[in-house]
């Protein structure tokens, strides 16, 4: 089934209304380890290889690990980070380290934790710019995003349509930007891609879905190197927006099981259908990630399954990275990380 895109320009005035706040810095110093193992007991929830080639690893309920390779440090809240649930890990251009946890935004300069103050705008459509030097990250249950311009960390609105689906709010679940110079937004109930002037919107009212039979529910989402964007849901499977269409891969190559609910009942074997993770390696293979399923790649001819590769481990997979030499890691929800090297699966933790 072949979707049309509707395009839905907004645009916003440059009136701007700043508040009078100013960025609170509270810093702390960072303490080591000498240990040469990981010492996480509730698993890792994000990695990041930043431009020095160190591994930042991102845990659940007991902060962030640096890997220099050779020792760890440890960040925690008894270290200054807000909060030791950590979502997300970035580089600014300065070679700083930036932290998304489950209670603000942080960031580290080689020796100390600083935490950011939010400013909240009452309008702010009037802040939506975008330049290469701009960080995003997820606001949570917002129905927005907080940016960074190298000088304050903002939260702006999303340009929200009518809501068509209460159960789905547009708090974002994954970011992606890609050859197309469009900042996506994946939230559960849509994608915003935002090209620095005009919104795209793509929801259920675009692609004129049924709600009550096929609703989105996005959970990932991914620009590959030729322009095309790949939408995970929890239910559908995948969405593929190529040029001016939208296809549903998993539905035009079999994957979604005919008695598939197409919403969060389990996945049947060699199905495709709740996908939280997507990823491109270096040879232009689409990895996906799914929660019942485990781990599959496309290299644009043939779909594959790599069901026994995880072992025991194969299953709920809900984040992959890429690393700085284009090995893929591969993070599941039991707290299991394995890294593919281009031919086998390896278990790192």
């Amino acid at each position: 089934m072949i979707y049309l895109i509707f395009f839905l320009t907004l645009n916003f005035s440059c009136v701007e209304k700043e508040e009078a706040d100013k960025e609170k810095n509270k810093t702390e110093l960072v303490g080591n380890s000498n240990a040469d193992t990981l010492k996480f007991n509730n698993g890792i929830s994000s990695i990041f290889q930043d431009s020095k080639g160190n591994y930042w690893y991102g845990s659940r309920q007991e902060g962030v690990a640096l890997f220099d390779g050779q020792t760890y440090t440890y960040f925690t809240t008894n270290k200054g980070l807000p909060d030791n649930q950590i979502r997300s890990i970035k580089e600014d251009n300065n070679g700083n380290i930036w932290f998304e946890t489950a209670n603000g935004i942080s960031s580290y300069d080689g020796k100390r934790i600083a935490n950011h103050t939010i400013i909240e705008n009452a309008i702010s459509q009037n802040e939506w710019t975008k330049t290469s030097n701009d960080l995003w990250f997820s606001a949570g249950n917002k129905e927005g995003v907080y940016k960074y311009d190298g000088k304050r960390l903002n939260y702006l609105a999303f340009p929200k349509p009518k809501v068509i689906n209460p159960n789905n709010l547009y708090s974002v679940t994954s970011i992606s930007e890609g050859k197309n110079d469009i900042l996506w937004f994946g939230t559960y109930a849509g994608v915003f891609g935002y090209n620095g002037s005009d919104f795209i919107i793509i929801n259920d009212e675009t692609l004129e879905l049924d709600i009550e039979t096929e609703p989105l529910h996005i959970r990932s989402i991914f620009e590959d190197s030729k322009g095309r964007l790949w939408i995970g849901n929890n239910g559908i499977g995948v969405l593929l927006r190529d040029a001016d269409t939208i296809i549903n891969f998993s539905e035009k190559n079999n994957l979604i099981h005919p008695t598939s609910s197409r919403r969060g009942d389990k996945s049947q074997p060699g199905t495709l259908e709740h996908v939280f993770a997507i990823e491109e390696d270096g040879k232009g293979n689409i990895w996906f990630g799914d929660r019942d399923t485990g781990v599959w790649k496309y290299d644009g001819d043939n779909i594959k399954n790599y069901t026994d590769s995880l072992g025991q481990s194969n299953g709920f997979v809900h984040s992959i990275y890429k690393d700085n030499d284009d090995e893929l890691w591969f993070v599941l929800t039991n707290g299991d990380v394995y890294k593919f090297n281009g031919k086998i699966f390896n278990r790192e933790f």
